[in-house]
Formats: structure tokens, C-alpha cells, sequence
């Protein structure tokens, strides 16, 4: 009897070694890099000083604005190519080269919505984070017919590069990060983003250190900023600029 009491001990005493081993590995995958800097890459990949998913989506409703006054028929396809730089003495850098492949969709021969194809590679210095990197996105823009109020963007932003923090010299690696927009509302005619939201998934390596991996979710609020929500923690980030505050 008192073997078996010993046993039940034993097997006990190895299930809690057990729970704190795959905590404490669950609390130490992201130790290398903290939340604040897994923002800071979010920011990167969202801000119009970065060229982010604020430049993207001005460029897709720009060429359906164009497309809409244009009268452009159904199946057209457009490619445009940009290279795009940041002003002289702008306190962030950024230069990127993008290739663009559009087409006109249409309901009943009437132009409802736009096709957007993007592939791209460039680098940008921000805030808190630098970064060299290539991705593409796949985006469509809903509401060509002029009696529509909005635009409103529905696609799949990728990034996949190295960055380096400017907090933290000894903090650099690889990255990856998947953004799943849903409902991006974009204001005729001032083209301004209004709202929406989208799912974010971020994983990379840092040397000697191991790998991290993010999610979140994000929250356009209309008024130049986001809500973005990672691991649970909350911040607020300037689409301009790209700075990130924590609340």
C-alpha cells in the first residue's frame, strides 16, 4: 500500500515539473523579442511612412478612382509600376519598388469591383525598427459603381525580410508577417480609411537567441490611428508615421 501511495506521489510530482517545463517554454519563446517590438514591426508593415497597408490602399483606390471616371469595360487589365521614395528631410526613410496588376470585375456588364495584384521589395527605417524586405498582396476593391459611398478593401498583405531595432542594437533577425484585412472602408472621394479590421500572424528567428512567433488582431478607428492588439497587450498606432503608444 505504502509503495503504491509513493507512486501516486511520484507521478504527481512529475506532472507539475511537467506543466512548469512547457509554461516556462511558452513564456520564453517570445522573450527575444517583447511585444513592443513585435508592434514596432506591425507599425513598419501598416504606416505610410514605411509603405505600408496605407500607401497600398491609396493606390488601389486612386487607380479605381481613375478607372471609375475612366469608364474602363469589364476584364481590363492594367499593370503600373512605382517606385516610391520618402520626402527630403523626412525624419523616416523608406524606398520601395512595387509592380501593380489590376482588373475590372463586373456584375451584369457593370463595373463592381477591382483586382488588386502587388509584388514589391524595399526597405525602411521607422521610429523604433529598420527593415529590408519583399512581399506581395492580393487585395479587392469593392464599390466602382458610382452610387456606392465607399470603397471598401477586402485581401491578404505578406511580409518576409530581416530587421534590426534601434532601441535595442543586439536585437536583429528574420520576419514574417501575414495581415488579413476585412472590410477596410476607404471615403469617396477624399479616400481617406474610415474602418475596418484584420487578423495578424508573426513569426521570425533572432541569432543565438531562437524564434518567436505573434497574433493579433487590428482595428482601424478612422481618425489617423489603429488599435492593434497582440499577445493581449493593447496599443495605438499613428498610420502616418508609425509610431505605436501602449494603453
Amino acid at each position: 500500500m505504502k509503495k503504491i501511495q509513493l507512486s501516486i506521489v511520484a507521478m504527481l510530482l512529475l506532472g507539475v515539473v511537467a506543466c512548469k517545463k512547457n509554461a516556462n517554454t511558452a513564456a520564453n519563446i517570445n522573450a527575444n523579442i517583447s511585444n513592443a517590438d513585435a508592434a514596432d514591426m506591425v507599425a513598419g508593415s501598416l504606416s505610410s511612412n514605411s509603405n505600408g497597408i496605407v500607401n497600398f490602399s491609396a493606390d488601389a483606390t486612386l487607380d479605381a478612382t481613375s478607372f471609375i471616371r475612366l469608364h474602363i469595360p469589364c476584364g481590363t487589365v492594367k499593370s503600373d509600376t512605382i517606385s516610391r521614395h520618402n520626402a527630403t528631410g523626412s525624419p523616416t526613410m523608406y524606398s520601395y519598388n512595387l509592380t501593380y496588376n489590376y482588373m475590372v470585375n463586373c456584375i451584369n456588364n457593370i463595373p463592381d469591383s477591382l483586382s488588386s495584384n502587388l509584388v514589391y521589395s524595399g526597405s525602411f527605417s521607422g521610429p523604433n525598427l529598420s527593415s529590408t524586405n519583399s512581399g506581395s498582396s492580393i487585395f479587392t476593391v469593392n464599390g466602382l459603381l458610382p452610387t456606392a459611398p465607399d470603397f471598401v478593401i477586402n485581401g491578404e498583405y505578406k511580409q518576409n525580410g530581416s530587421f534590426q531595432s534601434k532601441i535595442d542594437t543586439a536585437k536583429h533577425g528574420n520576419n514574417k508577417i501575414d495581415i488579413v484585412v476585412k472590410g477596410l472602408t476607404i471615403t469617396k472621394p477624399a479616400r481617406t480609411i474610415a474602418s475596418g479590421n484584420a487578423t495578424i500572424s508573426m513569426s521570425g528567428d533572432t541569432p543565438k537567441k531562437g524564434s518567436f512567433s505573434y497574433t493579433g488582431t487590428l482595428v482601424f478607428n478612422g481618425d489617423g490611428t489603429a488599435t492593434l492588439t497582440l499577445n493581449g497587450t493593447v496599443y495605438t498606432i499613428k498610420l502616418d508615421t508609425g509610431e505605436r503608444f501602449r494603453e
